[in-house]
């Protein structure tokens, strides 16, 4: 550097290695007392120059020093180290699986600062080969969170994931129980002890986790209500040591919504109290072997009900009604049906399912009221219409004049 000016001891560096140019930025003094120094390279100096005072605009702004080092993998094992204790443990449970087995196979090897848009929706397109849309999109929306928290500790200038193309998802509510149908699998369940359950989620569209995660203190049979508070979930267990690599825990709700009162008729009220006259006799048959939670479904020791377990046994009654093998999730859609078939607004079953929104109940069952639509046109244009005399529109003489 004979002839110039001398750099400074601070200051950053850059210098041609090779056939490439390199650069040097001066972070200052560890608790070491030895340098820290970032590094950076390209292809031409234009290049480190721009790299260079890229950095030194994100220093100054408060944000981290890149890590070209940091892998995509890494990453995500980082952000899901930080996540117990902020989540439900189901839905820590569904991010570990989702980046176990789709995320790090494909994008684990990447820089995490060198990942395009291009690669992550190579990515769902390749999995739309294999996978369903809706599955797609919960890939897409883990990536996205997990981006998320690297975008605002700098980590990344923008969220590729984020500005990827999402899946395009036709929502499909499934099969639905017409009302014989219905009426053959609640005279099967008629007596069994899981039988009221059956009818509460069919009445209700309850979720299975919801209906299962029913208490007694949120019955009440004076007011004619019934409060959906918890649900029961199989999850993960996290406990050193444990011989169960899972186990069924009773959560409450997260949102408002999912959290709600249901009006009872009386016959459900009286369908409730038999059933509590039923569940008072096991728990004193089963005496100090009972551990009690307060669910109204509970195994015949007190404990809640396995979801899987109630699968198993609803489709059993469904075959044993002749109606072939059916989901528990299927009289979810069939209450939504059979509520909107028999004329409830469509918000008040929003309310009654506990979507999240009215949006998500317009997707999936809009098309049921379709009639509703036609015949409140019919209403109207009768209305309005139907005691005037037809009269053809007047033809406008022509005087040479465009009218547009």
């Amino acid at each position: 550097m004979s002839g110039g000016k001398r750099r400074g001891q601070n200051e950053d560096s850059i210098y041609k290695d090779g056939d490439r140019w390199r650069g040097a930025i001066s972070l200052g003094y560890g608790p070491d007392g030895k340098r820290i120094r970032k590094k950076v390279s390209g292809k031409t100096r234009a290049e480190v120059v721009d790299k260079v005072r890229k950095i030194r605009e994100g220093i100054a702004k408060g944000l981290p020093v890149p890590d070209d080092k940091l892998t995509v993998g890494a990453f995500l094992d980082r952000w899901l180290s930080t996540l117990p204790g902020h989540i439900a443990d189901s839905t820590l449970d569904d991010y570990e699986d989702t980046v176990r087995l789709h995320l790090k196979p494909a994008l684990g090897r990447y820089k995490l600062t060198a990942l395009t848009v291009a690669q992550v929706d190579a990515l769902w397109q390749a999995k739309r080969e294999t996978y369903s849309a809706n599955s797609v999109r919960i890939m897409r929306a883990v990536l996205r969170k997990a981006f998320g928290q690297a975008e605002r500790e700098g980590l990344v200038a923008r969220n590729v994931a984020a500005l990827s193309m999402p899946p395009r998802v036709r929502t499909n509510e499934g099969r639905t129980l017409t009302i014989d149908q219905a009426h053959k699998l609640l005279d099967q369940v008629n007596g069994h002890r899981m039988g009221t359950l059956v009818l509460l989620s069919l009445v209700f569209g309850l979720r299975r986790g919801e209906a299962l995660g029913l208490m007694w203190d949120g019955f009440d049979p004076e007011a004619g209500t019934l409060r959906v508070t918890h649900a029961v979930k199989r999850v993960k267990n996290r406990a050193p040591g444990a011989e169960r690599k899972t186990k069924l825990v009773i959560s409450e709700l997260k949102t408002r919504r999912s959290r709600r009162t249901l009006c009872l008729t009386p016959e459900l009220v009286d369908a409730l109290r038999r059933h509590r006259a039923a569940h008072n006799a096991e728990r004193l048959q089963a005496g100090q072997e009972w551990t009690e939670h307060g669910l109204i479904f509970p195994t015949v020791f007190g404990n809640p009900s396995d979801p899987d377990t109630f699968s198993h046994l609803f489709s059993n009654l469904a075959r044993k009604a002749g109606l072939g093998h059916w989901h528990p999730h299927e009289l979810r859609h069939s209450g939504a049906s059979l509520m909107l078939a028999q004329g409830t607004p469509l918000h008040v079953v929003s309310e009654v399912l506990g979507h999240a929104s009215i949006a998500i109940t317009k997707d999936v069952y809009g098309h049921l009221v379709e009639g509703d639509k036609r015949a409140a046109t019919a209403a109207i244009s009768g209305a309005l219409l139907g005691r005037r005399k037809p009269v053809a529109p007047r033809v406008a003489p022509n005087d040479g004049e465009e009218t547009g």
